[in-house]
């Protein structure tokens, strides 16, 4: 385990350059984990998901602006509401 931490991202290359096909790491002598390639179309996939909503929703240009009762429970000072006495 200590030997994969120290050296995840040289173990990461020999998988990726096909230096290996998969490394099982251990903790006390027990099988742990395995770093193994995924598929290709599994990562483009999820590039391709970020952002996926662009465009389906319009956001207004007044989004910050603080609403009157809002702003007022938050302390702010739009819609302030104290006693002018």
């Amino acid at each position: 385990m200590l030997e994969a931490k120290t050296h995840i991202s040289r173990l990461i290359a020999d998988i990726e350059e096909h230096r290996e096909e998969g490394i099982i790491i251990a903790r006390n002598g027990r099988p742990v984990a395995r770093l193994e390639t995924t598929e290709t179309t599994d990562v483009e996939g999820a590039v391709r998901r970020i952002g996926a909503a662009r465009g389906a929703f319009e956001v207004p240009d007044d989004i910050d602006t603080p609403y009157g009762d809002l702003a007022h429970l938050f302390g702010g000072a739009a819609g302030d509401r104290s006693d002018p006495s």
